[in-house]
């Protein structure tokens, strides 16, 4: 979208975007461009808030008012957690329940392994229901190896950091859909939202908060930058520091 951008610009038609990435932003330089704190597949925030959406995107709009940049403003305000109106009436609930994830980092893999065990059934009537369809499956791991993999970088790190954060990256996005398509296999509409479900009440949130802290003070920039910029979003990293650390 930044290369297009450019390319309007040049046929003198003025742009703007929205960036969930705020750093792939900076390096792209598009001529305008608001970064908002959101969960990735959320740009406009919380669904069914039409009026959080409209600043949203107003915001980005008055961006048009500003000459060409490169230029990057940041949207002020997390995402609302609440229920947009009229979902109050309507429960959410994952089709099985977890005991609390385990304090101790050692248990994270074997607590992750019976997660994952418990939802498979429902992850594939969630595939089937889509036309077989899944968001799964970038990293080429099957799911069970996903989550070794993952598990396998709060003891040890493979020689090739560089790789290996990228395939750990992949892994996780992949965890990600599997705890999600599988979450919303029973209908309903989410009256809380799943991400909060998934980053606080499950094995694979606490890992991840584990590893955001491990792999932030390593000494290899790949791993470091991921653990800093792209693994946990900004609204679970705070909610992390206030309860979970």
């Amino acid at each position: 979208m930044s290369a297009l951008g450019h390319f309007l610009e040049t046929a003198g038609i003025a742009t703007t975007g929205i960036s969930l990435v705020r750093n792939h932003t900076q390096r792209m330089r598009p001529p305008r461009a608001l970064w908002v704190p959101f969960e990735l597949g959320r740009p406009f925030g919380a669904p069914g808030d039409a009026a959080f959406q409209h600043r949203v995107l107003g915001a980005a709009l008055a961006l048009l008012d500003a000459p060409s940049g490169p230029m990057l403003a940041d949207f002020p305000d997390d995402a609302p957690a609440s229920a947009a109106p009229g979902e109050a009436t309507l429960q959410w609930s994952c089709p099985v329940s977890f005991p609390p994830p385990p304090a101790d980092p050692d248990d994270l893999g074997a607590a992750l392994a019976a997660e994952i065990g418990r939802l498979a059934p429902w992850y594939a009537q969630a595939v089937h229901a889509r036309g077989d369809r899944t968001t799964a499956g970038v990293s080429e791991f099957d799911i069970v190896a996903a989550a070794e993999f993952a598990a396998s970088f709060l003891t040890a790190l493979p020689n090739n950091e560089v790789a290996a954060a990228r395939r750990l990256k992949s892994a996780l996005e992949d965890l990600k859909a599997f705890y999600g398509e599988a979450a919303v296999a029973r209908p309903g509409v989410a009256s809380r939202d799943v991400a909060d479900w998934l980053w606080r009440e499950t094995a694979l949130g606490q890992l991840m908060f584990r590893l955001a802290e491990s792999l932030g003070s390593h000494d290899d920039a790949a791993l470091r930058y991921m653990a800093e910029k792209s693994l946990v979003p900004r609204a679970q990293a705070d909610w992390w520091k206030a309860n979970g650390a």
